[in-house]
């Protein structure tokens, strides 16, 4: 357990994060380092403000990564998400912000993110990032968020 030491929230009571740039992103060691796989984390009730009207915006989130000594503790990257609900900030902006993020934070072989976003003014905006070409043999399933058809 004293490799687990220096996390503060796994298992703990623990405020919500202000904002994204007061998130901690806690990470743990990789015990499988070596090996190429991909995680992947989907948040679909993602929530975010219109910097403009501060009307809350919606998206389904889906990050994928390469890990390579880091994994990040999933009780902390759901904090972080979290702090956005009452963050201002355009959609391109989040989900560039929480990719770029998580890539400085982890240091991964590949990371990218899926911004799936739900129509504000009728119209989706979808936007996605990656930190380069996925590594030669990793498996990469799609996301699995279809294209938005109107309700």
């Amino acid at each position: 357990m004293a490799k687990y030491s220096h996390l503060t929230q796994l298992g703990r009571p623990v405020e919500a994060p202000a904002s994204p740039q007061t998130a901690r992103i806690e990470t743990v060691p990789n015990p499988r380092r070596r090996d190429l796989y991909l995680v992947r984390f989907a948040a679909p009730e993602f929530t975010a403000m219109c910097p403009l009207t501060g009307q809350p915006d919606f998206a389904h989130l889906v990050i994928d990564y390469a890990p390579r000594a880091k994994l990040v503790e999933s009780k902390s990257l759901k904090l972080y998400l979290g702090s956005f609900r009452n963050h201002g900030a355009f959609h391109e902006e989040c989900t560039l912000m929480i990719g770029q993020r998580l890539a400085r934070e982890l240091a991964p072989r590949w990371l990218r993110i899926g911004g799936y976003w739900y129509p504000r003014g009728g119209m989706p905006i979808d936007v996605f990032w990656q930190t380069g070409t996925p590594p030669k043999g990793l498996w990469l399933p799609d996301q699995g968020v279809p294209p938005y058809r109107g309700r």
